[in-house]
């Protein structure tokens, strides 16, 4: 993947680059905000560092400890006792430290940008762990037709500007059904730790656990008013209770008979709104979009519009965006839906280079909700360091500062300067008088347009 830079890979660096990212965002703050410290003994934000950078060595930390490069000052009991702890708040750290790097590239983006938050889950495997805490036979919808496969649903929510991913909250969702899971929850977790309420959550239904996140983002603040995600949350209950909390939803809908829409005081299908109206001739982006009302049991309407667009696999079939936002055009709909791809990027990075689900074969529901967020940590950390190292802007204020420099240098000076070479040029090799010169750049300024012909013009009279 692109956002694994060359630099990455060099274990000096990426320990250093840890350490400052710690320093700048007040990591050790966060975890003792999120009640992971300690009365005595090891710092926990050593432990945590420990645990960032382990990845790098392209060892684990058993492989370590028996080849005797184990150096990190504590043994493994230290960073068991840190991961199977369940009074940290893991939910409270991710959505902290990721205000804070939001809030730096806020600063360094244009106000009138369209931030998102993207919603998908993904298939957290753990095949041949039977006895994992809530694992379950849970369905993954990638690839075609219907298969279960031992594991978690990770839910995951992100931010992203169309440049970089910041992921918000994840929980590890195993199923409803009682028959589906392996192993229960542990008898002897404290009911009042925040490891009991996330294992609450990983028995209740996607939707519900979906609203509950996006309450507690909308609590703290995360600047982005649209919600992306993909046809498996795209229902009308569920878009209507998005839209109760202040937020609007972009989607993409599946082409099911069981959900219609009102179109004119009519309960249709997709297939029959498409079928019933008029499209757009030509290569449009689009080729229809309607207005509609989403309904539930209770009654409850809200407006929306409904993009249908040529699907590009296969011409003849359409896929259809549905936006809350009556205020985005057609083609703004499709773009902002465009960036939910970010985050099947950021899946694909954690699951392949940042070692999630693989790392630590722990056996408690907290084990594995302490790993993913570290892994996720390690995400941000990479992809401050890509937007860094391919965003001028990203430099702070070194940027500003040569900006500031650079605008000294007005554009009429340089063009003046460009001419002036020519002159001597065309003096020197074509042999030509000042007024055959004067001639020639005269013409060439002529055929400038009119706005810079404005600024030569201001020049001349200053």
């Amino acid at each position: 993947m692109n956002i694994l830079t060359q630099d990455t890979y060099d274990e000096k660096n990426i320990i250093t680059s840890i350490l400052s990212f710690c320093k700048e965002y007040s990591v050790g703050k966060i975890l003792k905000k999120a009640n992971a410290y300690k009365s005595k003994g090891i710092p926990v934000i050593y432990i945590f560092m420990y645990l960032l950078q382990l990845v790098y060595t392209k060892k684990s930390m058993y492989m370590n400890i028996l080849n005797g490069t184990h150096n990190a000052g504590f043994g493994k009991d230290v960073v068991y006792r840190f991961l199977n702890s369940p009074f940290i708040n893991w939910a409270t750290f991710m959505l902290n430290l990721a205000v804070r790097i939001i809030a730096k590239i806020s600063r360094l983006t244009s106000g009138s940008r369209v931030n998102a938050i993207v919603v998908d889950d993904t298939l957290y495997s753990r095949p041949r762990s039977t006895k994992v805490e809530l694992l379950a036979n849970v369905h993954d919808h990638i690839g075609k037709g219907s298969r279960f496969k031992c594991g978690f649903r990770l839910l995951t929510l992100a931010w992203t500007d169309g440049v970089t991913l910041i992921p918000l909250l994840f929980r590890h969702l195993s199923s409803q059904d009682k028959k589906n899971r392996f192993t229960e929850t542990n008898p002897k977790i404290d009911k009042r730790s925040c490891g009991y309420k996330a294992r609450q959550q990983a028995i209740s239904s996607a939707p519900k656990v979906l609203l509950e996140m996006l309450g507690q983002i909308v609590k703290i603040g995360i600047p982005s008013k649209h919600v992306l995600f993909d046809c498996w949350f795209a229902y009308p209950t569920t878009i209507i209770e998005i839209a109760k909390i202040g937020l609007n939803v972009v989607a993409r809908l599946k082409k099911t008979p069981k959900v219609k829409y009102l179109l004119d005081g009519e309960k249709r299908t997709l297939s029959q709104i498409y079928s019933s109206a008029k499209k757009r001739r030509g290569r449009s982006r689009y080729l229809l979009s309607v207005c509609v009302k989403l309904y539930n049991q209770d009654n409850e309407m809200i407006d929306a519009r409904i993009v249908y667009v040529r699907d590009r696999n296969n011409r003849k079939k359409w896929i259809a965006l549905i936006s809350t936002d009556m205020e985005l055009s057609e083609e703004e709909i499709i773009q902002l839906y465009g960036k939910r791809w970010g985050i099947e990027v950021f899946f694909k990075v954690c699951k392949s280079y940042l070692r999630l689900g693989s790392e630590f074969r722990g056996l408690s529901y907290d084990v594995i909700t302490a790993h993913t967020a570290i892994v996720m940590t390690r995400y941000m950390i990479l992809a401050l360091e890509k937007r860094q190292k391919e965003d001028p802007r990203a430099l702070g204020e070194l940027f500003f500062e040569c900006y500031d420099e650079v605008a000294d240098i007005q554009f009429a000076e340089a063009l003046e300067l460009i001419l002036s070479l020519l002159r001597d040029v065309l003096e020197e090799i074509l042999f030509l008088s000042s007024e055959q010169i004067d001639q020639l750049i005269d013409a060439f300024i002529a055929k400038l347009p009119e706005y810079y012909k404005r600024k030569m013009e201001y020049k001349k009279a200053s």
